[in-house]
């Protein structure tokens, strides 16, 4: 039997080398976009938590390789949070303690053919569990995972359409997992290679099944990044900016122009020359223009992310105010708590405000479009909801400039393949500063991106599709059926746990005689 456990003996050097095996999944998100190392990136953190001396010790390699995971995905939010990322990502990182003793309660030792069938299943089931808790908003929502990193490849996007990106987390960390019974006891090599066949046919079924976006129609839509402007009136030279760029659209038949988030900063109630300036963009493009205003409201207390749409007349009417904020960003949970989080980095010195609905808006020309601010567009129920109110496009307005020299533009774009991918809706990703992004019903890329060094606007051919894909009809059923196999799991470790108390321990009293004793002579 060989068996791989040379690990630190020293529990820091141990919880070091945990955070160094929980980082390594980034790599293969933008910008390195190594996808293919996301099938085996997770194989140093579990050969780690199995061979961990105690179900305590495997707990805690889960929460410190959970740690490096969460600053690792999150590294660009450094210049913003500074240390306080490292108090988020601990706390969050507990979520990883159960699925580390999981890893060594069905991996550790020599595994039965059973517990490597049963790691299979749990295990990922476990990993969908951590993911659908830190996607709540509160807890910084969906961002980084595992199955967001397959974004480029086709077949991945195809089955994105049959479960949404839960799904190929599932699948990813269901090859991670059979990888390392690959490698650590030779016992499971058959289990093991039996699983990734099984796995292989699976999702090849799954891709040959899952129906193809059928491609109806096709419309043209502008793209306006204006890149960064600085200086006290920023905002004026930003809107004056976007004017330029989507005045050099006339004449090239665009359906509708799309601005970046914050892309005017003032509310266009109380500044009506900007809406009639907008209004003459509009008559003289011969399209809609979707705008966002980050301002305060005339017409309510609090500040808006809100996404508007101007007609050749004015303002139509057509509005959608962010309903899901991005924390510290955009507002400080319990501030009166944390809001010390202010004088140590770039959070939020006063909450925006929420809206309360999703909104489809008709731009004309029979389109209808599903508008997503920034955050939004990481979340694929937003998206899902969109599709199923009968959205043609979906347009996702956002702004990274604060984190230019990073990997959160390219990370950001990305997300909107697996959106479109998921839903059969084309998704036009739009920036202030970069990284903007078209795709196509299927999630394909449609032209070039447009970098964080580009101050341009350019139209796309957007094919349109419509039809209903799995995803949308059915929701995420990957994460019930996750649940559902934990809580089978829960329920046999219950009833043997009730047999054990039943049988009891065994009874007490002298020792009965051997056939070796010899029987008392006569007589004596």
């Amino acid at each position: 039997m060989r068996m791989i456990n040379h690990w630190p003996a020293s529990p820091w050097r141990r919880s070091a080398a945990a955070a160094l095996a929980g980082a390594l999944p980034v790599l293969a998100f933008p910008a390195p976009s190594l996808w293919w190392f996301a099938y085996v990136a997770l194989v140093p953190w579990i050969l780690l938590a199995r061979s961990a001396p105690t179900g305590r010790r495997a707990g805690y390699d889960g929460w410190w390789g959970g740690i490096g995971f969460l600053v690792a995905v999150h590294h660009w939010l450094l210049p913003s949070l500074h240390v306080f990322i490292f108090l988020i990502a601990a706390l969050l990182g507990l979520l990883w303690m159960p699925w580390g003793r999981l890893v060594r309660r069905l991996l550790g030792g020599v595994p039965t053919p059973g517990r490597c069938a049963a790691a299979l299943l749990v295990l990922p089931s476990a990993w969908l569990a951590v993911e659908l808790v830190r996607s709540w908003q509160g807890l910084g929502g969906p961002w980084g995972m595992l199955g967001a990193s397959q974004w480029q490849v086709g077949p991945a996007l195809r089955l994105a359409s049959v479960g949404g990106v839960w799904l190929l987390s599932f699948l990813v960390v269901a090859v991670n997992v059979a990888v390392a019974m690959l490698l650590a006891v030779r016992e499971s090599r058959v289990p093991a290679v039996a699983s990734l066949v099984a796995t292989a046919a699976a999702a090849s079924a799954a891709w040959a099944w899952a129906p193809r976006p059928a491609v109806d129609g096709q419309v043209r839509i502008a793209v306006v990044q204006p890149g960064i402007v600085a200086g006290q009136d920023s905002g004026d030279k930003r809107f004056a900016r976007e004017e330029q760029l989507t005045r050099r659209l006339a004449g090239q038949g665009a359906d509708l122009v799309v601005w970046g988030e914050s892309s005017v900063g003032f509310d266009l109630d109380d500044r009506p020359d900007l809406a009639r300036r907008l209004a003459v963009l509009s008559r003289e493009t011969g399209a809609d223009l979707l705008v966002n205003v980050d301002a305060r409201r005339s017409d309510r207390p609090g500040i808006y992310k809100s996404s508007v749409l101007v007609g050749p007349h004015g303002l139509t009417g057509d509005r959608y105010d962010k309903m899901r904020l991005v924390p510290f960003g955009e507002y400080i949970p319990a501030r009166s708590l944390l809001g010390w989080a202010t004088s140590v980095g770039r959070a939020a010195g006063e909450d925006r405000q929420r809206g309360t609905a999703q909104t489809v808006m008709n731009v004309g020309h029979g389109l209808r479009i599903g508008p997503l601010i920034c955050f939004e567009t990481a979340f694929p129920d937003m998206s899902r909801h969109l599709a199923e109110g009968g959205t043609d496009v979906l347009l996702g307005q956002s702004s990274t400039s604060s984190f230019q020299r990073s990997w959160a533009p390219e990370q950001h774009a990305s997300l909107a393949a697996l959106r479109a991918a998921e839903t059969g809706r084309p998704m036009v990703h739009a920036t202030l500063t970069g990284v903007s992004a078209v795709y196509g019903p299927g999630g394909q890329r449609l032209g070039p991106w447009l970098g964080t060094d580009a101050s341009t606007a350019r139209v796309y051919d957007v094919p349109l599709a419509h039809g209903i894909t799995p995803y949308v009809r059915h929701g995420d059923w990957p994460v019930y059926g996750a649940l559902l196999a934990l809580a089978a799991l829960g329920v046999t470790d219950g009833v043997r746990a009730f047999r054990l108390r039943r049988s009891g321990p065994e009874p007490l009293g002298p020792p009965a005689r051997t056939v070796h004793e010899s029987p008392a002579r006569p007589g004596r």
